[in-house]
């Protein structure tokens, strides 16, 4: 055979074969599935409004991620049993934490041994303003008339709070450094939830927690509610002053999020924060936060985790001045 025949025979027949292997191989190597393929689990890391926030979330995102978000709950020790369970997973997008302030109050009273820096932030979902529920048969109305009792008895002022080093706790101790009367309350922990059960029994004399928490109660005649810790009233008590209107400088309110273990894909995240965003402008959302009294507030991963940043020196700062830093 001629050498020129031989090449092109030779040159034809290795381009089929290489053309039949590309053909074999692009037909038969598994295509890399689109995120999510599987079941994602949300971890919630308390009851109350932050459990059915969570819970709506994870209903709301399935629907929008074509795969269950799954919402299981880890409480305990104000957030860290289920900071430090997330924390420890793979970062591949299929364990989220729904976080809050708790981040920055457990790390910085020495709970946790990581800050939120452990966490990349995907989107903040809401924003809850605490509320200084009393027992209506006291009488108190204002903070000053709280402050006038206070001042009047031989006794320290019990005020309940869900958990000691908690974001209530904080909040709590903030409040009443602004009103002059720390050396006047004790604090006493109680379960989440639990605080209108405890004012009617008398076990406290008052106690800061969620707006939804004490609603039915105010609306019975059995509570009243004295302040609001933000600088602007909430919708669940419009008629309610805040402490700052009532000369108490504080502006305090609680954010929830979804944060993902650092490292997570950026393309994963924004997936995530797509999915969020679309849950958080829903109706059913808008509806249930008007009904349990919370504030749609969607902010972006980016911004997001500005915030946290921005909360924590916040956080930590006034913990080390109320002397609870550890």
């Amino acid at each position: 055979m001629k050498p020129r025949k031989l090449f092109k025979k030779f040159y034809f027949g290795s381009l089929a074969a290489v053309i039949a292997f590309t053909l074999v191989f692009s037909t038969t190597a598994p295509v890399r599935a689109e995120y999510p393929e599987k079941p994602i689990e949300m971890t919630l890391l308390f009851g109350g409004t932050a459990n059915v926030i969570g819970h709506l979330m994870s209903d709301l995102m399935s629907k929008s991620l074509g795969q269950p978000v799954v919402a299981v709950s880890r409480n305990g020790a104000g957030g860290a049993v289920g900071y430090s369970y997330v924390k420890e997973t793979p970062p591949d997008g299929y364990n989220l934490v729904f976080n809050s302030n708790s981040i920055s109050t457990a790390s910085h009273r020495g709970n946790i041994p990581f800050d939120y820096t452990a966490f990349d932030a995907v989107a903040r979902v809401s924003i809850e303003v605490p509320v200084l529920g009393v027992k209506a048969s006291n009488g108190w109305k204002t903070l000053d008339d709280f402050k006038a009792a206070a001042l009047k008895s031989k006794y320290k002022m019990k005020v309940g709070i869900s958990g000691k080093g908690a974001f209530t706790h904080l909040a709590s101790a903030i409040l009443f450094d602004a009103m002059g009367i720390s050396d006047k309350v004790i604090f006493v922990p109680y379960d989440r939830g639990k605080g209108p059960a405890e004012l009617l029994a008398g076990r406290v004399h008052a106690a800061l927690q969620w707006p939804g928490q004490f609603k039915s109660y105010v609306d019975a005649g059995q509570l009243n509610i004295l302040a609001v810790t933000s600088a602007r009233r909430v919708d669940l008590f419009p008629d309610v002053m805040t402490a700052q209107e009532q000369g108490y400088d504080t502006d305090i309110s609680m954010w929830r999020g979804i944060a993902v273990p650092k490292g997570t894909p950026k393309d994963r995240i924004e997936k995530l924060q797509e999915a969020a965003k679309q849950a958080i402008m829903s109706k059913e959302f808008n509806k249930v936060a008007k009904e349990v009294g919370f504030e749609p507030a969607f902010l972006d991963a980016e911004n997001f985790g500005k915030l946290i940043a921005q909360d924590d020196q916040r956080i930590g700062k006034k913990i080390e001045e109320l002397g609870m830093k550890r």
